[in-house]
């Protein structure tokens, strides 16, 4: 849970930020400059109407006096403690530095994040070294030739008297090996290159076509805008690799198709006072339950609509997208939840799964998800059928019902649930009280 107990605290650290004084703030409030002062100190709690004046005379909202830090923000930090716990970071104070210093809390959440992508780089960087044939075969070729140069050479160095036909012999080998040395050098160079164009530079292009829609907010403004825009020229312009270029088209084709089928003004009236049920706007769209899922996580949050979360997978279960939500934070590597609705699904295609669920934690969320598994293409008479889940992920802020959440988490490594029947790998948390 938030701790309330800063509200004080945090008004005071952006009143200080802003500049203004005491007196001013509560002559803007119209509260006396003394019970500011008590209300500073966390020694009067303070919410309703009074928190909101306060909140609107700081140019701020009020949750983020009201609440502080968000649950994705102290998991965050959370994760980048756990990754170096040779700091020795207080990690039960995670929430009071976030609330505190968001800004600095931002930047260690942000260089944690950058260290563990860096890290997953070098593994997989260091595991393509050792397995790339065609490295294997380039090293291959060029120590053979050079044994070979070794060799001639050695006999001519080593002996005087050889035969003016076999020393000829041995200065063509020498210069052939040379030549072929050179060549195999260059294709080495050459081969490495074009991977640091495709491949290493951008390990993963699905990593960073993500990493390009989460600096948009996952909505590209200018499709929305005219469905026809150049895809290409945009590609081009903000997109490095080939390789991403090439998984961004796929991504773009298909956000162009939804918006014809769903467009951005329409669905906007339809969810005015929020969503209830996606399956039914699915079918006023006359669209699939994966295409409104796509659509609605689109949708910029309103007082009376949240904004939603969106997690898509392969047959695999290799996720392919994500958008994360406040509280509900998801790993950019590795293994996601196996309880997650997301891959229960792919168990049983078409049929739509509505659950509820809480993350684990000291500041648990609770959300509905909806969840679906439909072929990824039109299926054929010949081949495999192959197919993609979807799960939309909404806050919620009321209780389920008379039915438990479900219990989930991140990742294993980052879950601290006892007894956990789908537990892959220890927990780092497992010393940490939830």
């Amino acid at each position: 849970m938030a701790q309330a107990g800063l509200i004080g605290s945090r008004i005071r650290e952006r009143r200080v930020a802003l500049g203004r004084r005491q007196s001013a703030l509560a002559k803007a409030c119209g509260i006396s400059p003394s019970y500011l002062n008590l209300i500073e100190h966390n020694r009067r709690n303070i919410g309703g109407k009074l928190l909101g004046n306060i909140a609107r005379a700081l140019d701020t909202d009020v949750a983020a006096l009201g609440q502080g830090a968000s649950g994705s923000m102290v998991d965050a930090l959370h994760l980048a403690a756990a990754n170096l716990e040779e700091a020795g970071a207080e990690a039960e104070r995670a929430e009071d530095f976030a609330g505190r210093f968001p800004g600095w809390a931002a930047l260690v959440a942000e260089q944690g994040r950058r260290i563990r992508s860096l890290e997953d780089n070098v593994a997989m960087l260091s595991d393509r070294l050792r397995h790339d044939p065609a490295l294997a075969e380039a090293v291959h070729d060029m120590l053979s030739t050079i044994t070979g140069i070794h060799s001639a050479s050695a006999i001519l160095n080593d002996s005087s008297d050889v035969d003016p036909e076999w020393q000829a012999r041995f200065h063509r080998n020498i210069h052939e090996d040379s030549a072929r040395l050179s060549e195999a050098s260059q294709a080495l160079v050459t081969h490495l290159d074009r991977a640091g164009e495709d491949d290493l530079a951008s390990v993963s292009p699905r990593e960073a076509v993500q990493s390009w829609l989460a600096r948009k907010r996952y909505r590209i403004a200018a499709l929305e805008a005219d469905p026809g825009a150049d895809i290409e020229a945009m590609l081009a312009e903000e997109l490095e690799t080939a390789a991403a270029r090439d998984v961004a088209r796929a991504m773009l084709d298909r956000y162009r198709a939804d918006i014809r089928a769903v467009p951005m003004a329409a669905l906007e009236a339809a969810t005015v006072r929020g969503v209830e049920d996606p399956a039914a706007l699915a079918r006023a769209f006359g669209v699939g339950l994966g295409r409104m899922f796509r659509r609605l996580a689109t949708l910029p949050e309103t007082p009376t609509r949240p904004a939603f979360g969106l997690v898509v997978c392969d047959a695999s279960g290799e996720i392919t997208y994500r958008k994360s939500v406040d509280g509900f934070v998801m790993a950019r590597h590795g293994g996601a939840c196996p309880l997650w609705p997301l891959f229960a699904v792919l168990g049983r295609p078409a049929q739509p799964l509505r659950e509820s669920i809480r993350t684990q934690g000291r500041d648990g969320r609770a959300f509905t998800t909806f969840s679906i598994a439909e072929p990824a293409q039109t299926p054929g008479f010949e081949g495999p059928v192959l197919f993609e889940a979807s799960m939309l992920i909404m806050p919620r802020a009321h209780d389920a019902g008379p039915q438990p959440d479900r219990a989930v988490g991140m990742t294993c490594r980052r879950c601290a649930a006892p007894d956990c029947p789908a537990r892959r790998e220890p927990s780092l948390l497992t010393d940490r009280a939830f």
